[in-house]
């Protein structure tokens, strides 16, 4: 069982002294904050098992196929629309617009191979791979297993420093240590690197279809290889072939540079609100599973058009909590989570979009300053107060 299928019923939390005051350096919590317990008598306090009895008992665990489906088709009605609008446009600049409609589309498509996978469309296991594979693969031109693997590392161990790759360097740095490592034009960059997120992220697209093709073609164990690599090449070559046969050639890159720009923000959008300036969790600490899903969580508000926007990634804590929740559940199933969390005073974080995308560009702007000391010993910048 991975993370992506469910999340487990037992846990140890003992949690060295460390924590919390590395907790409260990236947000304060409360006083009196019983999620977590230190020190030589310190006992287990997760009450994760009591929520999940009384999610069970309330429904809330099971598949909702008809709503997947339905979904699905009218995503696919929406593809089949951007296409017959694109042929009926013709050698036009308006084209550009479908390219823009076809990204959030492709989007849309991701969110359904992100729900399938976690085992919130089937029962089976197998069935879920398979559809999930033609969906990131064959549809939106992405690794499965590429994409599995680093999402599981990330559920079971969501902000935390040397588990999640999430919170790796990647152009950005999530972490103060790895700010300051950087020199020269990364180093001025990584400064104001809250401001030139976003418009980073229009290069995302482009990034994941190339981190896809590199893991595939790679030496690492990928499963499915063969299928996965005859399964993205046909999807680029049918994809890339139609558009450069029906428009004109520079129309033509424009159209897959938006297309891309599009998806690629879009996806990065709906992620990062999730749990970037959230607390960051030690390495060698352990936290009960409850507190650490909660605490490095955001919430997102907006109802049903922000479900619908995100694909469920509105309600991250409760897909952190109860990974194979299907989407329609989501919403009943905070209610629950939010009283528990009360009872128990465990911090639970819900924000409006606008909020949320400001606390993440003034994370990685402050994450950045790390970067004018670039002679501070990193794991002092790490621990160092703010």
């Amino acid at each position: 069982m991975t993370a992506l299928d469910s999340a487990p019923t037992s846990t140890a939390p003992l949690v060295p002294g460390s924590l919390l005051s590395t907790i409260r350096n990236h947000k304060e919590l409360p006083a009196g904050f019983r999620g977590t317990t230190s020190g030589p008598t310190a006992k287990p306090i997760s009450t994760y098992t009591a929520l999940l009895a009384r999610v069970r008992d309330a429904g809330l665990l099971k598949r909702r196929t008809g709503f997947y489906v339905t979904v699905f088709a009218i995503v696919t009605a929406c593809l089949a629309a951007a296409v017959t609008g694109s042929f009926l446009l013709g050698d036009s600049w308006f084209q550009l617009l479908i390219a823009g409609g076809i990204g959030l589309i492709f989007t849309q498509y991701a969110f359904l191979a992100h729900e399938t996978a976690h085992r919130q469309v089937f029962e089976s296991g197998k069935t879920s791979d398979r559809v999930g594979r033609v969906l990131a693969a064959g549809v939106v031109g992405m690794s499965y297993s590429w994409w599995t693997s680093k999402h599981t590392k990330h559920h079971g161990n969501p902000n935390t420093i040397g588990r999640d790759t999430d919170i790796d360097y990647d152009t950005v740095s999530f972490l103060e240590r790895d700010a300051v490592k950087q020199r020269g034009l990364s180093r001025l960059f990584t400064q104001k690197q809250g401001y030139a997120f976003f418009p980073i992220l229009l290069f995302e697209g482009f990034n994941l279809h190339f981190m896809s093709y590199k893991t595939v073609f790679g030496r690492k164990k990928v499963d499915k290889r063969s299928l996965e690599i005859t399964m993205i090449t046909i999807r680029f070559a049918v994809y890339l072939g139609i558009i450069f046969w029906f428009l004109p050639l520079g129309m033509a890159f424009a159209f897959i540079g938006v297309q891309f720009a599009i998806f690629g923000l879009y996806m990065g959008s709906a992620f990062a609100p999730n749990h970037i300036g959230m607390p960051i969790i030690p390495e060698s600490s352990r936290v009960d599973f409850l507190s650490k899903q909660v605490l490095t969580s955001r919430n997102i508000r907006g109802g049903r058009v922000m479900t619908l926007a995100m694909g469920g990634l509105n309600y991250q804590v409760e897909h952190h909590l109860f990974p194979n929740m299907a989407r329609p559940h989501l919403k009943a199933a905070s209610k629950l989570v939010r009283e528990h969390c009360a009872e128990h005073q465990v911090p639970y974080t819900e924000a409006t979009l606008v909020s949320a995308f400001g606390t993440v560009v003034n994370y990685l702007n402050r994450v950045g300053l790390a970067a004018r000391r670039p002679f501070d010993c990193p794991m002092a910048a790490e621990y160092r107060p703010r």
